[in-house]
């Protein structure tokens, strides 16, 4: 029975936190196009039918519509499902990493740590999209530092502010000397981040984001569908580095200078 009770719990959780992130679904829809987030009731961009409230249950609508509008036969992004997907994902992580506090769903930590990450996530759709990073979220990461400073005292005022500097500057360094190098967002996200994580996983976020970012350019080098001169969004991939430094940033540090001890 207390199988059972658990595990409809874990559900709801994972509910609620696709639900987050399919709302971030039109956040993203809407931000670049310069339409309200808050008006305006959801409905398919391609005939602009209004939709039904059982089209709009996140990750199962998707896969009962077999991933088409049920008006026009138009295909849903299927980044909007897996959008959905990790939504529900990171609140169950955040739920697992800080515990659920006084409230029973998520203790304030995890809260926080929740909508950093859904920021990240708007953050990396639309730059992919668009190439801009829009200074409203760094000033939302950096409202997020501030509450970081009580919720982890580890990460003191000084290691913040050495993290808020020890990636960005390199960046906007090498963005001077070799221009296109790094955009001016990347730069603030990873200043705005580096203070909302401190200076150890802010450094891991960098190399993820490095290796990952790396692979896809040479990729799409080799596979001839960039040029040398070509720039694509670096955002996605920084932003990838993040989210995993927020789980595993202090342990990977902590790992790798145990190897050099």
């Amino acid at each position: 029975m207390l199988t059972a009770v658990e595990a409809i719990l874990w559900f709801l959780r994972f509910l609620f936190g696709a639900c987050i992130f399919s709302f971030l679904n039109v956040v993203i829809d809407r931000m670049p196009r310069g339409e309200s987030v808050v008006k305006g009731r959801s409905h398919c961009t391609n005939c602009g039918r209004v939709l039904t409230a059982w089209e709009l249950i996140p990750c199962f609508s998707f896969l009962a519509l077999k991933g088409r509008c049920k008006g026009c036969k138009s295909q849903i992004p299927v980044r909007d499902f897996w959008s959905e997907m990790t939504g529900g994902a990171a609140f169950c992580g955040c739920v697992l990493s800080y515990g659920c506090g006084s409230s029973g769903i998520l203790s304030l930590k995890g809260a926080v740590i929740f909508a950093y990450l859904g920021i990240l996530l708007v953050v990396a759709r639309i730059d992919w999209d668009t190439q801009i990073i829009y200074d409203r979220f760094h000033i939302l990461i950096l409202l997020l530092g501030v509450a970081a400073l009580w919720l982890f005292p580890e990460h003191g005022m000084v290691d913040r502010l050495i993290g808020a500097v020890i990636i960005s500057v390199p960046m906007l360094l090498l963005a001077l000397i070799i221009p296109g190098a790094f955009g001016g967002g990347d730069i603030k996200l990873m200043a705005a981040s580096g203070f909302f994580l401190g200076t150890g996983p802010v450094v891991c976020a960098m190399f993820f984001g490095l290796l990952t970012g790396g692979g896809y350019g040479a990729a799409m080098l080799l596979g001839k569908k960039l040029e040398k001169k070509d720039h694509f969004a670096f955002g996605p991939f920084l932003a990838f580095g993040l989210a995993l430094a927020v789980f595993f940033g202090d342990q990977i540090v902590n790992w790798y200078l145990s190897l050099l001890s």
